[in-house]
């Protein structure tokens, strides 16, 4: 029975998200912007196949030359899908289970969180509008950005963790942050760099009301998320030191100039739904609403715990005022992430550089979704005070969670949906032609990206009269080829150049040249045995000894514990 007890606000949550993805659970799937979801999960269960790890390379897209995009793009949700594809199941039905299960991991940890100030019914409400967040919809059936839907379910766990650690000091709570700070790094880099501000505020706030200890606590915090960022550092330091071998700074400014994308005030109480893009202005294809109901409940408890800390009416006890204290602090976080959203912080975006990487500073309605949500379920913290009835108090948390998921169903569908199944998504047309146009940002600065498709390249169709290819090995981190060169010159392979490539010929490496056109390798007159490997860098073999000396950081204070114990 007590178990059931600790259970039923989570069968709840599991009961109520199923709301929020029940249009995945039909056959099919939805036009998203970055429709290059379901390749790139093929892409890294195929690596995984093929025994690489950690995946940074896709052997089929960037138009079939290939390209680092795992050492850039946020590869934990792919890490996830590609273990489920791994199981038996296809590239479409791991996606849409990675999003499912996204949805119910933001609920969960959303509960954790809210709970520890709010109690379980307030903590309930607070994961239903956390879920059922109009900003979380546009994630999910508009843009698809999946990875950063992923980082949104991992944020209410980082600030759980950090507020553990500064409450009720444990081992366990270090671990649980620094993993949470470490998955949205690599759910999301560009999540994890909006939200440290924010994480740093929070730790200010909790450490510098506590009279005794301050150092001790500001220690065990900052080595909790120092620990996170080792743990990633197999992807964010490559990510960083070998930006410049790609196009991705492309896409830093042009449409997605930051200058551009500012949301109007207007748009953030209501904003036309709808399934297109931003642009400048404040008439765009897409909505940036916060909720009605979200700023109505977020302004109101701000107002309530005012006055009730003014008056004195409400309640006397020190646990009490703390939270009302902290949900005027909550609202102040909610005003700044509305504040980054708007033209009058242009200011800061133009002093800040790093900050123009966030591209539409509308992606801070990621925030605002979290701190409005959050500091919602103070409403039943305050209600609990006048509702004497219990019976009466929990019908009205469930009228207002119904309520609640009601008026937000309206946001969480697709535009329609598409009679296609995994190989519409995966076949070498889909890979090397439709996702490859949608994003070529990770093959090398000045590359010739082909302008049909008749221009794609395929190995094992590179023979000429001056050169014979026969394959005799081919995986995505190695290709080993059977040669038989009439003429001697320099051959361009449709493999797009990138530091992490060796070749050797009959066993004996030679030098990998840039192209335009792909990279260029000098072969002699003759036959023989060609091999490319993908073998890790310097920065990234030193990337990865960081993220191992992380996870032993870890197990050593494991171990330590439990020799104490």
């Amino acid at each position: 029975m007590n178990v059931l007890r600790k259970l039923f606000p989570f069968i709840v949550i599991l009961i109520f998200s199923f709301f929020a993805y029940k249009p995945l659970l039909n056959p099919g799937f939805f036009p998203i912007h970055d429709d290059t979801q379901v390749a790139r999960v093929y892409e890294m269960t195929k690596a995984l196949k093929d025994g690489m790890f950690p995946v940074r390379w896709s052997q089929d897209l960037g138009y079939g030359f290939g390209y680092p995009i795992f050492n850039f793009y946020n590869p934990f949700p792919y890490y996830v899908e590609g273990v489920i594809s791994l199981l038996g199941f296809d590239a479409l039905f791991a996606t849409k289970l990675m999003v499912i299960l996204a949805i119910i991991l933001s609920g969960f940890s959303m509960y954790f969180l809210a709970k520890e100030f709010f109690g379980k019914t307030g903590a309930l409400f607070s994961s239903i509008l956390y879920v059922f967040a109009p900003f979380h919809a546009v994630e999910i059936y508009v843009r698809g950005d999946f990875a950063e839907n992923f980082a949104y379910a991992f944020i209410p766990l980082l600030f759980y963790g950090l507020f553990k650690i500064y409450k009720n000091y444990s081992w366990k709570y270090v671990v649980m942050t620094s993993v949470s700070y470490a998955l949205i790094i690599l759910s999301h880099n560009l999540t994890a760099m909006m939200i440290f501000p924010f994480v740093l505020i929070f730790i200010l706030y909790f450490v510098f009301r506590e009279r005794k200890d301050r150092t001790n606590h500001l220690i065990r915090l900052f080595f909790a998320l120092f620990t996170g960022v080792l743990l990633s550092a197999f992807y964010s330091i490559p990510a960083i030191f070998e930006m410049k071998y790609t196009d991705v700074l492309s896409q830093i400014g042009g449409g997605a100039n930051f200058r551009d994308h500012f949301a109007c005030l207007s748009q953030l109480w209501i904003s036309q739904w709808g399934y297109g893009g931003s642009v400048k202005g404040c008439i765009d294809g897409l909505s940036f609403m916060i909720g009605k109901y979200h700023i109505f409940l977020s302004a109101s408890l701000f107002l309530v715990s005012i006055f009730f800390l003014i008056s004195g009416k409400y309640s006397k006890k020190p646990k009490d005022k703390e939270n009302l204290y902290f949900i005027i602090f909550l609202f102040l976080n909610f005003l700044l992430s509305v504040f980054f959203m708007l033209q009058v912080s242009r200011p800061v975006w133009e002093l800040l550089r790093p900050m123009e990487f966030f591209q539409y500073p509308w992606r801070f309605l990621i925030m605002v979704s979290f701190f409005s949500s959050f500091m919602a379920g103070g409403l039943f913290f305050l209600l609990e005070k006048f509702v004497k009835d219990k019976n009466t108090y929990y019908l009205l948390v469930f009228v207002a969670c119904a309520f609640m998921i009601f008026v937000s169903l309206k946001f969480f569908v697709p535009q329609e949906i598409l009679s296609k199944n995994s190989s519409d998504y995966t076949s070498k047309h889909a890979l090397s032609w439709e996702a490859s146009k949608i994003s070529d940002e990770y093959l090398p600065k000045g590359f010739r990206v082909p302008e049909n498709e008749y221009e794609i390249p395929d190995i094992s169709n590179l023979t000429t009269p001056e050169l014979t290819i026969k394959i005799l090995e081919r995986k995505t981190q190695y290709t080993k080829l059977d040669l038989d060169v009439v003429k001697s010159g320099n051959y361009v392979l449709p493999l797009s150049y990138f530091p992490a490539w060796k070749a050797k010929i009959d066993g004996k490496e030679v030098s990998i040249n840039q192209s335009s056109k792909g990279s260029v390798v000098n072969f002699s007159k003759g036959k023989h045995i060609f091999e490319l490997s993908f073998v890790q860098t310097p920065i990234e073999k030193l990337a990865n000894l960081l993220s191992l000396s992380g996870v032993l950081l870890l197990f050593a204070g494991i171990i330590r514990l439990k020799l104490k114990i």
